[in-house]
């Protein structure tokens, strides 16, 4: 039986009939009911979001790839039917957190630590109603970190501009044109963002200054905290919805988003103007992505398997890539294949697994550590690849790992690159 994720965090899920993407979880190596949904294409978390043109697509198609690309292994409301046992990611976590997952009391209190913060994600109730067609097109072509307060971020799948436009055309059934955002006092609105304590749970980056006050509503400490994972960046909120759409969130988000963790604040119809002006037509200053990593150089000292096993394959990578007879009977989706990517053949949960390789595009048994016309390892790419997605650069082919999870340290990346160049000793 296979402890839960890697040290990262993740997502849960309900009954809906729209579908967002799956956002979380780990990876291929190279590689329930409610209103509908909408939005525009976004960046990384600084710039305007970019638009895909195509808002055309086939909805049926679309829901049709939701359940191929098992996007209710992380998200609620997906319309597709819940996967076994052994592929629900977010819902594992969850029964670790209660004690519902059969496992031995020692082994429970080991992973609890580690999944604390992965028994949550996004659920795609109500995206019709509170999304953008072209935020949703955009969004899947190019995710970027939209939840500060939740570690995992949409990973980025191997996804064609069709399939995108079919994904965005189920998610959100009818597309909502532009609107002008209303007249209102932004100065007001700022100081209603700060006295109702939105800043409790909500960033709003590239609006500097912002105070937190107490929320005027009362939530007990469990649902504070997952209003705090849950919550998105403000920032992106002209992006990802019309201003009719934010002011019927405003109202009663339950309305829109049955199972919303966000609270009905009471608001008078001028607060709410007031607040919908801000969000909407308040300058943003540009956010400066995270400076580019360098490679740092080559350990003067030994490096063995087994160190590199306990901080970082045993750490962050084996739980999606691991041996199917021991991860109650699944690989994870960088062994046996998931999320739209086909299997690869990948364990990293022992050293033999590692050395055994992947099975490249042609089904054929590749080495992770081969070096790339950069003269980098595979491995390695990959891991750098992951911070390289976190600027909000395009890595290609390759895909980030830990995909859709927070970067692997460079000090251990540092650790896996030195042990490579030493022939791998164990």
């Amino acid at each position: 039986m296979a402890p839960p994720t890697c040290g990262v965090r993740s997502r849960r899920r309900a009954p809906r009939s729209s579908v967002l993407l799956v956002a979380t979880l780990l990876g291929a190596f190279a590689a329930c009911k409610d209103p509908p949904r909408k939005e525009p294409p976004a960046p990384p978390a600084s710039a305007p979001a970019p638009v895909l043109a195509a808002t055309v697509g086939d909805p049926l198609h679309g829901k049709q790839l939701i359940a191929e690309l098992q996007c209710n292994r992380c998200h609620d409301g997906t319309d597709a039917p819940p996967p076994p046992p052994n592929k629900q990611c977010v819902q594992c976590h969850a029964d670790i957190i209660t004690g519902k997952f059969k496992a031995s009391a020692a082994l429970l209190a080991k992973w609890r630590p580690v999944v604390a913060d992965l028994t949550d994600a996004p659920s795609l109730v109500g995206t019709d109603q509170r999304l953008r067609r072209d935020w949703v097109a955009g969004y899947l072509a190019k995710p970027h970190d939209l939840r500060p307060g939740l570690a995992p971020s949409m990973p980025r799948l191997a996804l064609t501009a069709a399939q995108i436009s079919d994904l965005a055309a189920y998610l959100v059934l009818a597309d909502h044109p532009p609107e002008p955002a209303p007249d209102g006092d932004l100065e007001v609105g700022r100081r209603l963002i700060e006295s109702k304590g939105c800043i409790t749970c909500h960033a709003m980056s590239g609006v500097p200054g912002l105070v937190a006050s107490p929320l005027t509503v009362n939530l007990k400490p469990e649902e504070l905290a997952r209003g705090r994972r849950l919550a998105p960046d403000l920032r992106h909120t002209r992006a990802r919805q019309t201003p009719s759409q934010t002011t019927r969130w405003l109202r009663d988000p339950h309305s829109v988003k049955s199972d919303s963790a966000m609270p009905r604040v009471p608001l008078t119809d001028s607060e709410v103007k007031n607040l919908v002006a801000f969000l909407h037509k308040r300058e943003l200053e540009p956010v400066t992505p995270p400076a580019p990593v360098v490679r740092l150089p080559l350990l003067g000292r030994r490096v063995t398997f087994a160190e590199v096993d306990r901080r970082v394959f045993h750490r962050t990578c084996w739980h999606c890539h691991s041996e199917p007879d021991y991860a109650i009977g699944d690989g994870g989706p960088g062994n046996s294949g998931g999320f739209g990517f086909k299997p690869r053949g990948l364990n990293l949960s022992d050293f033999n697994g590692i050395a055994a390789g992947f099975l490249d595009d042609k089904g054929e048994r590749s080495s992770v550590f081969a070096a790339g016309p950069d003269g980098v390892p595979r491995l390695v790419a990959s891991l750098l690849a992951r911070h390289a997605e976190e600027r909000g650069a395009d890595t290609g082919a390759i895909r980030g790992m830990p995909l859709g999870y927070p970067p692997v340290a460079m000090e251990d990346i540092q650790l896996v690159d030195t042990w490579i160049s030493q022939g791998r000793p164990r």
